[in-house]
């Protein structure tokens, strides 16, 4: 039961991290390429700021107005 419960969790978080990708970039080649090494893509992103003051909330928001 525990390998379900991770692999949910990690493709919800791959999930987010091509939402916030397409948010930022608009751009299919780069989507791909965040599909691909999405866990690094999450780390920078989370590292940078992209997601401070309530961008990690507005981002998935965005999608469902």
């Amino acid at each position: 039961m525990k390998e379900r419960e991770t692999s949910i969790l990690y493709l919800v978080l791959g999930l987010y991290t091509l939402m916030i990708s397409w948010y930022y970039n608009h751009s299919i080649i780069l989507l791909i390429i965040h599909y691909i090494f999405w866990p690094v893509y999450l780390i920078y992103e989370l590292l940078i700021g992209h997601l401070a003051h309530g961008m990690w909330k507005t981002i998935p928001l965005s999608y469902f107005k």
